[in-house]
């Protein structure tokens, strides 16, 4: 309970006291920005060493490179050979190392995020704030994820209006523009998702930019179902993914075996193998429907009555999202494969 003074002296002792609690903030203050001037004269110097090194590490590589080329395995002594194989290996390892370093030293933003933010520095500085932030974007990704698949069960099968199919169109596009800017954050910091699944966003940001400005028609009328309902599963598959990842993710960086800034994915990964292939169903009937509406919207644009440019647009999307999340999918079963096929012929 605070004190409350209530005579004249009081005030007067309670105003000395906030006067030292005053000089002591003030000390304090005084403290934090010397420390953070050091912290960033640090991270320059860090930073600037880490360059160099990887520049002279990248011209002893070439170095070593041209030597063996100027002389023949048969010149070389079993040590130098043994001494090239090691330098090659410890430069390898460096590399990572370094990486590792950078994930806690500001960067210079990517193309995207400094068309977004500006030079504004997004790096955390320590593992709590990077894991914080990891947790709450799949949190995000979840609530959005059911809060979608109720918003389109509602325009689906409760009200018929353009004006709230707007709206849902609008929230698509919102939490898609709002996925790539936390993802490139989060590879900033050291997340490691990577290929298609970072451009598939790119991919769905613009379908529903393209779907919220589909003008009300006939057309429309023809795809809207379809497309709602596509939408109805897709949330389901991505609820699925969400709760069933983040579960296994947490069982393997418990076990070590994850990166702790490695996030659930719109796919398939060869991580989940153990326990997960029980998605690979839903996910392929997902990727098949991306095409069936690919085909629906091309087939509406060679109708004679087709006059807006949406259709085509939609359609392009549909088999773009359709190839690449397909081939990627299946590349990670075929190479599971291999994989089990190389241990069959160890064993």
């Amino acid at each position: 309970m605070l004190f409350s003074p209530t005579g004249l002296r009081e005030c007067f002792r309670e105003w000395e006291d906030l006067e030292k609690d005053y000089q002591q903030i003030q000390d304090t203050h005084r403290l934090y920005k010397l420390k953070l001037e050091e912290v960033t004269k640090l991270q320059v110097s860090c930073s600037g060493a880490i360059a160099r090194q990887r520049k002279k590490l990248k011209e002893l590589t070439e170095s070593l490179e041209q030597c063996r080329k100027n002389n023949p395995a048969s010149q070389l002594s079993p040590e130098d050979v043994a001494s090239i194989a090691g330098i090659e290996d410890s430069v390898r390892d460096k590399a990572g190392a370094f990486s590792e370093m950078e994930a806690f030293l500001p960067k210079k933003n990517g193309l995207y995020l400094s068309l977004v933010l500006g030079n504004v520095n997004v790096t955390l500085l320590n593992k709590q704030s990077k894991f914080a932030y990891k947790d709450e974007y799949e949190k995000f990704k979840l609530v959005l994820t059911v809060i979608l698949f109720l918003f389109s069960f509602t325009c689906r099968f409760l009200f018929s209006y353009r004006a709230l199919d707007a709206m849902f169109n609008f929230l698509l596009v919102w939490y898609y523009c709002t996925l790539t800017i936390r993802e490139s954050i989060l590879i900033s910091n050291g997340s490691r998702i990577k290929g298609w699944w970072v451009f598939h966003h790119y991919v769905s940001t613009f379908l529903s930019g393209v779907m919220l400005t589909w003008p009300e028609g006939a057309l429309y009328q023809m795809f809207r179902n379809q497309f709602l309902t596509y939408c109805m599963y897709q949330s389901f598959v991505q609820f699925l993914q969400c709760y069933y990842q983040s579960g296994c993710l947490y069982r393997l960086r418990a076990l070590g075996e994850r990166h702790n800034m490695d996030l659930t994915v719109e796919g398939f990964q060869s991580w989940m193998w153990r326990g997960l292939t029980f998605l690979l169903p839903f996910l392929f009937f997902g990727h098949f429907w991306q095409l069936y509406n690919g085909v629906t919207l091309f087939k509406m644009f060679q109708l004679p009555e087709c006059k807006e440019w949406q259709v085509a647009m939609c359609g392009c999307s549909y088999m773009t999202l359709f190839m690449g999340n397909f081939f990627t999918t299946l590349g990670v079963v075929y190479q599971k494969y291999m994989n089990n096929q190389d241990k069959c012929k160890t064993c």
